[in-house]
């Protein structure tokens, strides 16, 4: 099993940065619903905890109230550029750290809440094609 305790403090930031990247590019994918989608990216993280016991890499990754600083890029392109970064980025430390199956719940956990992000924002009938698209875009980042 995988802990926190495999990882430096930076190493760790990364694996944390990874989920919330992507719910942030969906979320500035189309425009408007930015409240309903952080609330959904929320509520994905509040299920994944309530499964509490399956993986404890993801267990100690959930635990985290998700962040991520938003505004120091200066455009919607220039966060999904860094953010499909910090996905990549984490994805290839856990590969080097993780076992296959707590990789695999990990990238799961991620696509889950792009999902769910996505679904907040098309029930009220915004940017699907778009939601798609950086969906897909996290799918590739996610290998």
């Amino acid at each position: 099993m995988t802990t926190k305790a495999d990882f430096t403090t930076q190493e760790w930031e990364q694996v944390l940065e990874g989920p919330p990247s992507a719910g942030m590019i969906v979320i500035t994918a189309a425009r408007g619903g930015m409240l309903r989608e952080s609330i959904s990216m929320a509520k994905a993280y509040v299920e994944a905890r309530q499964q509490h016991g399956q993986s404890e890499l993801l267990d100690e990754v959930v635990a985290v109230k998700p962040k991520l600083d938003h505004t120091r890029y200066h455009s919607p392109e220039e966060l999904k550029e860094h953010s499909l970064g910090h996905i990549r980025d984490a994805v290839a430390l856990l590969q080097g750290k993780a076992t296959a199956q707590e990789l695999e719940e990990y990238k799961r956990f991620i696509i889950t809440l792009a999902d769910r992000v996505a679904d907040a924002h098309r029930e009220h009938g915004h940017g699907e094609e778009d939601e798609q698209a950086a969906i897909a875009a996290i799918t590739e980042a996610l290998g």
